[in-house]
């Protein structure tokens, strides 16, 4: 139960103030007792994504979490949209650029000096900055999907097309998260306003996509300090 309302309200089925069912809604729906509801209902407000309104009863609750680029894939695929409620980017830029970031050159198998697409956007929630995103694709991925060059907005995730036209699966590699300094680019981005011999830091997650031949895409997000996003659990050695 928690699981189907999570989804509903991640994919924008339900948005922030609309009431879910009343428990014996969904007591019917699922055929369970009030006690499962009742925790079903209590896992999601421990989530932050429902909140108990007096005689509206269970309400959506305004997003406290941060999606991640990465997280965005799967809501895509179920229902083609990239954003979800009160979720928008702004700041988007398309460059060509020589890669000389070793660790970009690293994730994406290249030497140093190769050209690359670079995408960057940042994310907002209801107008506030939440994560500055960039996305690095080495030559045979935008030779593959021309589209990454372009400076129109990609409709949806490069993958889907990439893996058409190649007949090559495109997989996802382990997110990784850190604490690093923020550029000011990233500073500027987040519209965080501090002197500039002040240093700022910020956690950062980046994943590197994979088809069979090799590496064809390295996505980074930048946080704003006080975002907060899920992390999936590790169940295997439990």
């Amino acid at each position: 139960m928690a699981n189907h309302f999570r989804s509903r309200i991640e994919d924008g089925d339900l948005a922030p103030g609309d009431p879910l069912p009343s428990v014996s809604e969904i007591r019917a729906q699922f055929d369970v007792s009030a006690k499962t509801v009742s925790r079903a209902l209590g896992v999601l407000k421990a989530e932050g994504l429902v909140a108990a309104r007096g005689a509206l009863g269970t309400v959506v609750a305004e997003p406290q979490a941060v999606t991640s680029g990465v997280d965005r894939i799967p809501r895509l695929a179920r229902t083609g949209r990239r954003y979800g409620p009160g979720e928008d980017s702004t700041g988007h830029l398309v460059m060509l650029r020589s890669a000389h970031d070793p660790k970009v050159c690293r994730a994406l198998d290249i030497e140093p000096g190769e050209e690359v697409v670079i995408r960057i956007r940042t994310f907002r929630q209801d107008g506030r900055p939440t994560s500055y995103g960039v996305s690095v694709y080495p030559p045979r991925a935008w030779a593959a999907v021309p589209e990454l060059a372009s400076e129109e907005r990609m409709s949806g995730y490069f993958g889907t097309p990439y893996e058409e036209r190649t007949g090559r699966e495109v997989s996802v590699g382990k997110r990784i998260g850190y604490l690093r300094l923020a550029s000011q680019d990233e500073l500027d981005a987040l519209e965080i306003r501090v002197p500039a011999v002040t240093p700022v830091t910020v956690f950062v997650t980046d994943v590197t996509f994979h088809d069979e031949d090799g590496p064809v895409g390295y996505w980074e997000d930048v946080y704003a300090p006080d975002a907060k996003f899920p992390m999936p659990m590790d169940m295997s050695g439990q």
